[in-house]
């Protein structure tokens, strides 16, 4: 009878040492605002994190391709990610690493056709939190595919000149409908640009983004890159070259710096475009001078 009751508890006891290591096997994974900590890391100025945001539809792994392209050209050993669940609670999986300075952060909506971009610039500004009251950040970089920058433009709207908050360095737009969406509120060749390169013609979101013309954050450097599948449309078959060139009306006046990267051919259409060579080896240079 001893021996039994001896049996149960050592069976208790290894099934309570299986539930301690996984829960210490956890400790990266975190549904809060902020991040873990890393102790005895010295945080600050010095970590300039890169977020990525994907698009319509899509997920954090639309955006693997050009973390991996950053990871093989040496900026960085330190990838996160932040999963936003529908009702805007965070889920952090990493940490920054000591003497790491470019970590990157792959951020994910769970509610992926999200088309309201103030709910999705909101979610943007739960991370950028996160990572400052986790790292006390002051600078940041992004990356946006389609739908991932208005989430950034719309982030800038509402908080870009809030000094309070870490402060957005370099921007990447990728295949960016800043002012429509061929077969919703476009057609091929349809939209025109002044020489200015306002258009002639605003949607709605346009018409809304127009105050960042007096609001963008100067220390900023742009590097807008869109495709042309050159057969005709002038467009990557989703976005027409227009809409996504139209960001520099918005943001050249006051940023730092402003550039166009055209990417042509087959591989610059639009879902293409965040598993292009080229896109990867244009924003790395952009972003780090590798």
């Amino acid at each position: 009878m001893h021996k039994i009751h001896w049996q149960r508890a050592v069976r208790r006891l290894g099934m309570l040492a299986g539930l301690v290591l996984l829960l210490s096997g956890c400790g990266q994974v975190t549904k809060t605002s902020t991040p873990a900590k890393v102790a005895q890391t010295t945080y600050g100025d010095r970590y300039v994190p890169t977020l990525f945001f994907h698009g319509y539809g899509s997920s954090a792994n639309a955006e693997m391709h050009m973390i991996h392209a950053a990871e093989a050209a040496g900026v960085t050993k330190t990838v996160l990610r932040a999963t936003v669940a529908k009702n805007g609670t965070v889920t952090w999986r990493g940490q920054f690493k000591q003497g790491d300075y470019h970590p990157l952060v792959a951020v994910e909506f769970k509610d992926n056709q999200n088309g309201d971009y103030q709910t999705t610039a909101g979610w943007a500004k739960r991370i950028i939190k996160g990572l400052q009251q986790s790292y006390h950040i002051t600078k940041f970089n992004v990356v946006g595919h389609s739908m991932g920058n208005m989430a950034i433009m719309y982030y800038l709207l509402a908080n870009g000149q809030n000094r309070h908050l870490p402060q957005l360095q370099r921007q990447v737009d990728i295949a960016g409908h800043f002012n429509g969406i061929l077969g919703m509120n476009d057609q091929p060749n349809r939209m025109k640009l002044t020489t200015a390169g306002k258009p002639t013609k605003m949607d709605r979101d346009y018409q809304q983004l127009l105050a960042l013309r007096q609001r963008f954050p100067r220390q900023i450097r742009v590097l807008n890159i869109y495709g042309d599948k050159n057969d005709g449309t002038h467009s990557d078959g989703r976005v027409s070259n227009a809409s996504s060139k139209s960001l520099r009306y918005l943001v050249q006046s006051r940023a730092t710096s402003y550039q166009e990267h055209r990417i042509v051919g087959p591989n610059a259409q639009h879902s293409k475009l965040h598993d292009n060579a080229q896109v990867d080896r244009a924003l790395i240079k952009f972003l780090w001078g590798k």
